[in-house]
Formats: C-alpha cells, sequence, structure tokens
C-alpha cells in the first residue's frame, strides 16, 4: 500500500523599513544606532577639544579636531547613504568595503589622537573629556570594524552543486 507524504512550507517575510523613500528601519537597528552613537560621541569630543581656549600647544589638538571632525562628517555620510538607500542606486562602488576600510583607518586615527590628547592635556578637565570620548569613539569604531568584518569577509559558500 503506497502511502503519500504532503510537505508544505510556509515563508514569512518580515521588513523593518516601510518601503518608501526612507528607510526608518535602519536608524532603530543594531548598525544605525552604531552610528549615531558614533556621530554624537565624536560630535562631544570635538566640541571638548575645540571649546577649550586653555591650549598650550595647538598642532596636537589641531589634529585631534581634524581627525574627529573629519570622520564624523563620513559616518553621518554613511548613515544618511543608509536611510536614503542610496548604496542602492549607486551600485558601482562596493560599500561595505568601502565602510570598512573607513572604520579600520578611522579607528587607527581617532585612537592615536585619542592618546596624544590624553598626554597632552595638562589636567584640564575639557581636554581628558575630549580624549575620554575619543576612546569611547574608538570603541564603538571597533564595534563597527567587527561587524562590517563579519558581513564582508564571513562565512562563504564553498561548494558548487554539481
Amino acid at each position: 500500500m503506497p502511502h503519500t507524504v504532503v510537505t508544505t512550507t510556509t515563508t514569512t517575510t518580515t521588513s523593518t523599513s516601510d518601503g518608501g523613500f526612507c528607510n526608518i528601519g535602519y536608524a532603530r537597528s543594531f548598525q544605525g544606532l552604531l552610528k549615531i552613537g558614533q556621530v554624537v560621541i565624536l560630535l562631544i569630543a570635538f566640541l571638548c577639544v575645540h571649546c577649550e581656549h586653555r591650549r598650550i600647544e595647538y598642532s596636537a589638538f589641531h589634529y585631534f579636531e581634524v581627525v574627529t571632525a573629519w570622520f564624523l562628517i563620513v559616518f553621518s555620510i554613511f548613515f544618511l547613504m543608509h536611510l536614503f538607500r542610496l548604496q542602492s542606486k549607486i551600485t558601482c562602488i562596493n560599500w561595505t568595503l568601502t565602510e570598512f576600510l573607513h572604520y579600520a583607518v578611522g579607528g587607527i586615527l581617532v585612537f592615536i589622537a585619542s592618546i596624544v590628547v590624553a598626554v597632552k592635556s595638562y589636567g584640564v578637565s575639557a581636554l581628558i573629556a575630549g580624549s575620554v570620548f575619543g576612546f569611547i569613539a574608538t570603541f564603538l569604531i571597533a564595534i563597527s570594524i567587527w561587524t562590517s568584518y563579519k558581513v564582508t569577509c564571513g562565512s562563504q559558500p564553498t561548494g558548487a552543486a554539481v
């Protein structure tokens, strides 16, 4: 007596975005909140050092200001690109690799700038706060590097179906 087995599969797709022009779901995701956190922390670090008027050695602090301002702008652009889905419209650039490289370079430069400001702060509380926020930004950038690395260089299928 033959037996018949019937298998049914149900696929449910959920989307965190509304499908429109703006991807609000990205701003609520882990990556989006991480980028917002990086931008806010870099802005605070920049303002702590920029608004301090009792600086003794200006070149070290200008380096910190340039690095934090540059990556503040770059990370804001990356956030806006994801928010408005621009990376899917500009396909000639590998955005995942571009972000990974910017995070790698940014993490190293912000870390170096934070060390320089910490060493040259001379006990000025605003400069110490700026370097602490620089170290916090470095930590957040390291998290972005790790998650971006997992996406860029994660497990790839190795076998080919023959």
